[in-house]
């Protein structure tokens, strides 16, 4: 009997760790295929493929992402492969199970929760008695007559074989993300979270979580992402877990999702003092600073503990920080929301995602949906469109929001500009999105693409559009922005040089015959008036750059920006200089 595990992934880098956890807990007794897809493959790519297997047995792993072109895979399957059997599992289909068989008639069987057991044993009866009452966790059709199995007792997780050591996964470990568990379950009971139905938390062995670790180290791999639903909740284990990270990592990167306002101070001084940097990335679920909706949700948090995690973190300077948001939460109104927004944005993580409530299968809120006049989508990944304080109409705003969110600070295109625009030029950072996100949507960009340089022209022509005050700043903040995006020399630039080309040519000679009068760094260079023809570009700022990093930045003072773009390091320099007011002002 052949059997074939397979999913949809997002991407072609992602991996599917449930895949891997099946194939390792049925072998040897019964040989796993494994075979992944992504949700862009046409489907008739993916069935042909499948048909060339010839399996007996399919398994998918279905998930919110994947589900829709899951269902379309297995619909032409069974059309063309009529004796295969077909499984489903996965949290998306866990729930709501008799609803998914009477709707799916291509489906023979479903995996309700944890399957590894389940799974194999299904096989076992699939290849001898097939009585598939005696497997728990299993449902299935009789006739015409759908039977759900009494749920299967929990595994113990050192009871499933290591899922990180396949030979077939080594080629693509320094290519693709590799996923990796080292507990299952949540302490808490968010309403809209699925981890909030199990209970309790369950560890596998630390020793064997190291010696796994470092097997996949050691073999290449680039990124680690911990699929822990709060790695931090057990302390001791979590440090044990850092130090080991620490001296093995060998430039690995690892993310982790943290409760933050359950960090300890002095994990964190330890982590700012030993941490090497940029190998470990934090995810922090914040979703709400509203008081009464995380009491609504049953989310229990202390922002200014939250607070005081990211501010040491950031401070030290060691971790990048990703911090969610959850739009349309109960009583979280349009306003409330921008208020969440605000609190959030104020601590200036790398990157603040903003998504919106997904009413999963399962859920406590989906099934209390009517308490809060919810409005959803019918399929995945059933995301509200309104409930009864917040309309459509808004959430179609704060769409705006999370749209040029993603384009001008989470890819971190302009810094200096974005933080100078939320400080000095607009009510809030939330106003300034919001209200960039509306222009952008009168023009009609959100339906075309972009290059970097129309993103830096688009900003203007809205700050041009709106009258906003000290324009000549934000202009030259956008420079240095667009400078600071380049690794080699630009061909062409979003504004027109304030200098001719003259100019530029008697400065960059005295540059070449005076480069002390820049400062020391830049007399390091060496660099002769061929090298800085050919690798640097200048212009002129309205303002001191260094005194622009203080509080009371503005001075009124010009200077010459020197942008050096490396050729063998590929890294791009700035100075400034005094040079301008001298001879050119």
């Amino acid at each position: 009997m052949k059997t074939v595990v397979t999913t949809l992934n997002a991407k072609y880098i992602h991996t599917c760790l449930a895949l891997r956890c099946l194939k390792a807990y049925a072998e040897p007794e019964f040989p796993i295929e494994m075979v992944e897809y992504t949700i862009k493959d046409p489907i008739m790519n993916i069935v042909s493929d499948l048909f060339e297997r010839k399996p007996n047995v399919i398994g998918f792993s279905c998930y919110i992402w994947n589900i829709e072109e899951t269902l379309k895979v297995i619909e032409m399957l069974r059309k063309v492969m009529p004796e295969t059997k077909i499984v489903l599992g996965g949290p998306e289909v866990s729930y709501d199970t008799k609803e998914w068989l009477e709707t799916t008639a291509d489906a023979d069987f479903i995996v309700v929760g944890e399957g590894e057991e389940t799974f194999k044993q299904l096989l076992e009866e699939l290849s001898t008695t097939s009585k598939f009452h005696m497997v728990f966790g299993l449902a299935y059709r009789k006739g015409e007559e759908v039977i759900i199995n009494a749920p299967r007792p929990k595994l113990k997780l050192d009871d499933i074989p290591t899922p990180y050591r396949f030979d077939e996964d080594l080629a693509g470990l320094t290519k693709r993300v590799t996923y990796f568990e080292t507990s299952r379950g949540c302490p808490y009971s968010c309403q809209f979270c699925l981890s909030s139905i199990e209970v309790g938390v369950r560890y596998v062995d630390i020793d064997r979580v190291k010696s796994d670790l470092l097997f996949l180290i050691e073999n290449g791999t680039k990124l680690i992402k911990f699929v822990d639903r709060t790695f931090n909740i057990k302390r001791d284990y979590a440090l044990e877990i850092f130090q080991f990270l620490i001296d093995n990592h060998q430039g690995c990167v690892f993310q982790f999702e943290i409760t933050a306002d359950i960090m300890r101070p002095e994990v964190l001084e330890f982590l700012n003092e030993h941490a090497p940097k940029g190998i470990f990335r934090f995810e922090i679920g914040v979703q709400s600073t509203n008081d009464a909706t995380n009491e609504l949700v049953q989310r229990r948090q202390n922002f200014q503990k939250l607070t005081r995690t990211v501010t040491m973190v950031k401070e030290g300077g060691k971790i990048d920080q990703h911090l969610d948001l959850i739009a349309g939460l109960p009583e979280e109104d349009y306003h409330s929301f921008r208020n969440t927004f605000n609190d959030v944005f104020a601590l200036r993580a790398e990157e603040l995602q903003l998504g919106f409530l997904k009413m999963l299968r399962g859920t406590g809120l989906r099934l209390r949906a009517e308490d809060h006049q919810y409005v959803y989508m019918n399929h995945a990944p059933y995301e509200i469109l309104s409930n009864n304080i917040l309309p459509f109409s808004d959430i179609v705003r704060i769409k705006r929001v999370e749209d040029v969110l993603e384009k001008y600070w989470n890819d971190h295109r302009m810094d200096m500009t974005i933080n100078y625009l939320v400080d000095k030029e607009f009510a809030s950072p939330f106003d300034f999105f919001q209200e960039f996100g509306d222009y952008w949507e009168s023009k009609g960009w959100s339906r075309i693409g972009h290059q970097l340089e129309d993103l830096f022209t688009r900003l203007y022509a809205f700050l041009e559009a709106r009258d906003t005050q000290n324009l000549q700043i934000i202009r030259g903040l956008m420079m240095v922005d667009y400078f600071k995006n380049h690794k080699h020399k630009p061909r062409k630039t979003w504004w027109g040089f304030s200098l001719s080309k003259e100019q530029q040519s008697s400065y960059l000679r005295e540059l070449a015959d005076q480069p002390q009068r820049v400062n020391e760094d830049f007399a390091s260079l060496q660099l002769n008036e061929k090298d800085l023809h050919k690798h640097t570009m200048i212009e002129v700022l309205p303002f001191s750059l260094d005194s622009f990093t203080e509080d009371d930045a503005i001075v009124d003072q010009h200077e010459l920006l020197i942008a050096y773009f490396n050729p063998k390091s590929q890294q791009t320099s700035l100075f400034t200089t005094s040079l301008v007011p001298s001879t050119m002002m």
